[in-house]
């Protein structure tokens, strides 16, 4: 028995591959003797955009300061084992096959056949595993929404953490901002403190309105707590005082903002984490396929010489706007031409994501998405990028859009490759590197 083949049978319970609602997962909890209220200190993160960088972050300063920390993410990139970080002494470790495999069998057995999609049940196992494993503090990355999401289990959270909120999956959180929003605070408990990011005014109205029916305690990006770059750092203030820290390693200007939230999220949890462990959180931060460059791997061989090749999985409108920001304000000691290689999911917006780039990228390679069922074709994603106001065509790969830049791209011309529109694509490209997450 594998991991992946007991995972193809569990996915095979529930007709749907998402269908949000709590009420599958909490007889399982109480069957497994609910290991969701053992989690210790519990920071719950939702939002659109930010919120795995903003995991991310938070893991960095608190293991920075002595802590050992469990986290839930989702998706994956490569291997399913990424998103069950088990906390340790000295830094966290993905789940191994053996710990994933017993405890999805013991999941089996208990569930006895019921009803469940692929999120609940493979949430079940990482709240039975972080059980099973105690640590100091636990983070839980939302998978979809928030107020149905199978973490939103989590009665009693530590901080509750909403980072920015845009158009995105309309098809399960509603076509509205005001619609999603409404389901992104579905995390806010009673009474339980809450941090936001900056927030759009329609935005921050329903996050206000039920914080306030809540009476949770609310700190807003912006107008609570403010963090943003100075002379090569990155200050954050909040009412608690001023921070002068190291700017975060995570490259772009989304990234204070992460950063930012959360330092205020630690700021307002019950643990004590003192400046110097914040200070080193930021410079040790890592989170693969968000803005990271590929410096060693195949696919360098394949771009013409010396060629930047960065890497991000965001694929939304909002995602489009930051990191055309962050690709614009690297800097440039030599001229650096952007290209794109682009591939996305039919789900989303291809036009919204390529706006921001207009004006600012040569040309668009777009390629399939062999990972995933529900890849777009090449060409209808070129036709996109077209419509938003850059030159496209389709290619079958990422390899061979490296390959014709280097064939056709003059001598003189030392591009910047900017390989972007899915985590799936991230995921195919990390593996094809020979560089996936650690």
């Amino acid at each position: 028995m594998d991991s992946t083949a007991i995972l193809e049978r569990l996915f095979k319970l529930h007709p749907k591959e998402i269908d949000l609602s709590l009420d599958r997962l909490k007889p399982l909890m109480a069957k497994l003797g609910h290991p969701e209220e053992k989690l210790g200190p519990v920071i719950h993160i939702a939002g659109t955009n930010g919120k795995g960088s903003t995991t991310a972050f938070l893991r960095a300063i608190l293991e920075a300061s002595g802590r050992t920390v469990h986290v839930y993410t989702s998706p994956h990139l490569v291997k399913f084992h990424e998103r069950i970080r088990l906390g340790q002494p000295g830094g966290g470790r993905y789940v191994t096959e053996d710990e994933l495999v017993a405890t999805l069998v013991e999941l089996e057995r208990v569930n006895d056949g019921a009803p469940i999609t692929h999120f609940e049940i493979t949430t079940a196992a990482a709240f039975k595993l972080f059980a099973d494993h105690p640590a100091d503090v636990t983070l839980l990355e939302v998978g979809l929404g928030g107020r149905y999401d199978a973490t939103n289990i989590i009665e009693r959270p530590d901080v509750s953490v909403i980072t920015s909120i845009s158009l995105d999956h309309e098809k399960f959180l509603g076509s509205t901002l005001t619609e999603i929003a409404g389901e992104k605070a579905g995390i806010i408990k009673r009474g339980c403190p809450v941090v936001a990011s900056p927030q759009v005014e329609v935005v921050l109205d329903v996050i206000e309105r039920e914080a306030a029916r809540l009476r949770a305690p609310l700190y807003v990006g912006n107008r609570d707590w403010i963090a943003h770059p100075e002379r090569g750092r990155l200050v954050f203030q909040d009412e608690d005082g001023l921070l002068d820290l190291p700017a975060p390693r995570l490259p772009g200007r989304h990234q204070y903002v992460n950063a930012g939230a959360a330092i205020a999220a630690i700021r307002r949890s019950s643990l004590d984490v003192p400046q110097a462990a914040i200070a080193a959180g930021l410079q040790s931060v890592d989170w693969p396929a968000r803005m990271q460059r590929l410096t060693s791997g195949a696919l360098i061989a394949h771009a013409p010489a010396e060629s930047e090749i960065w890497l991000d999985g965001g694929h939304n409108p909002g995602a489009g706007a930051v990191i055309s920001e962050a690709v614009a304000d690297l800097e440039e000691r030599v001229s650096h031409p952007l290209y794109l290689i682009a591939g996305m999911l039919i789900t989303k917006d291809p036009v919204g994501f390529f706006k921001p780039f207009s004006g600012l990228a040569r040309h668009v390679y777009t390629v399939p998405i062999a990972s995933s069922d529900a890849g777009r074709d090449p060409g209808e994603l070129a036709a996109a990028a077209i419509e938003a106001g850059l030159t496209a065509e389709p290619v079958g790969s990422v390899e061979a859009a490296l390959d014709l830049m280097k064939r056709t791209l003059p001598p003189n011309v030392v591009p910047r490759i900017l390989i972007c529109g899915s985590l799936y694509l991230a995921g195919t490209v990390l593996e094809a590197n020979g560089t996936p997450p650690r």
